[in-house]
């Protein structure tokens, strides 16, 4: 626990519904999520591919239904970045980029395709979602050339690698780590001049203290956990990975996956909630977010709904129980608005804006309550 001692939750209770699923939170909590611009930097709409493959080839097989699940969940922004994994890793994410464009250019009373942080703010005025385009490799880029084109194309975010080595540099299941090579330091370099974001959730720490180095921009690691609480994870991060991605000015997003959460079973939203108070106590509470790298469906059953299985925490109202678990922990409505998207956001503006220009040092600010 972050207090040793709980602080009082105001008495208003409120019930949360989506489906037939019904939960009751804090007004606070509950005034926390709506008022934000909750931003998942990890977040599926669905991870059924059937069901996602149909709704981008057939206009049709989105229905309001569907919408309405999605805004229930509370979440203004989603990224639902994926690794593409083809053997034409260039054709394949170029499908994918289009399939996403014509999917919310056919529902603009839905959607709204993020390409600058206005569009962040438009989604939750307009009471839309908006979708970040990104993806969980780089190996699609060939060179600076490609970094434009698919920026172009609307990608505002790209992983450097997925576990394993690539041209650009190795992979946090890589057993030697030869850090960030001269392909992914161009890449790098040419990311920050077009405005497209870095992102070293999958990669080795060597690659991502390298990348920290090369970058003139925030790096982002949208969606990891904690070396500190889960060291027998290669996917969760070290304290100094984490140290040098705020120093670029970036965040850190915590994943809902609990083989990254816990080693014991059952796996809690306690535990999860852990994570958050040591990238907060680290280097401060501006640079957590969330990064759930899972969807709004309801709790599914199999190997797949297993991952997800975090006690006290449900996938369709995650941003609530979050908030709800953070209050109690003494976390104030401010650092809420931090945490649930305003890092996020702030880092995406420093990133995106598409002309290098001198700016102060990005300044942090130790969690204290």
């Amino acid at each position: 626990m972050f207090l040793t001692a709980a602080p009082h939750i105001a008495v208003g209770r409120s019930t949360v519904t989506a489906g037939a699923v019904r939960r009751e939170y804090s007004t606070r909590a509950i005034d926390a999520v709506r008022q934000a611009r909750v931003i998942d930097m990890l977040g599926l709409l669905t991870l059924n591919w059937p069901k996602l493959y149909a709704w981008q080839g057939d206009r049709t097989a989105f229905c309001r239904e569907d919408f309405d699940r999605l805004k229930r969940s509370g979440i203004t922004v989603f990224h639902p970045s994926v690794e593409p994994n083809q053997p034409d890793p260039f054709a394949a994410t170029l499908a994918w980029t289009e399939r996403w464009n014509c999917f919310v250019a056919s529902h603009r009373d839905c959607f709204v395709r993020v390409g600058d942080v206005s569009d962040i703010a438009e989604a939750k005025t307009s009471n839309r979602i908006g979708i970040i385009v990104g993806f969980q490799n780089s190996d699609h880029f060939r060179g600076a050339e490609d970094v434009r084109l698919f920026h172009s194309l609307g990608q505002r975010v790209s992983q450097l690698t997925y576990n394993t080595r690539n041209a650009a540099g190795a992979g946090c299941l890589d057993r030697e780590d030869c850090g960030l090579t001269d392909h992914g330091a161009a890449l790098v370099k040419a990311m920050n001049e077009v405005g497209m974001a870095v992102d070293v959730s999958h990669a080795s720490e060597r690659t991502a203290l390298d990348s920290f180095g090369v970058s003139s921009k925030p790096v982002l690691i949208t969606h990891s956990n904690c070396r500190a609480m889960m060291p027998s994870s290669p996917r969760c991060v070290g304290d100094e990975t984490i140290r040098g991605m705020a120093a670029t000015g970036g965040v850190m997003g915590i994943t809902a996956i609990r083989n990254f959460i816990w080693h014991k079973r059952p796996v809690t939203i306690g535990h999860l909630l852990d994570h958050y108070d040591h990238v907060a106590r680290l280097v401060g509470v501006e640079h957590v977010g969330l990064g759930s790298d899972s969807d709004v469906e309801d709790e599914g059953a199999g190997a797949r709904g297993k991952r997800f299985e975090v006690a006290g925490l449900r996938r369709v109202f995650r941003a609530y129980d979050i908030a709800e678990g953070l209050l109690r922990r003494g976390y104030t409505p401010r650092h809420l608005e931090l945490i649930l998207g305003g890092n996020f956001e702030r880092a995406l503006r420093d990133i995106w804006i598409k002309t290098l220009s001198e700016s102060t040092p990005f300044q942090t600010t130790n969690f204290e309550t």
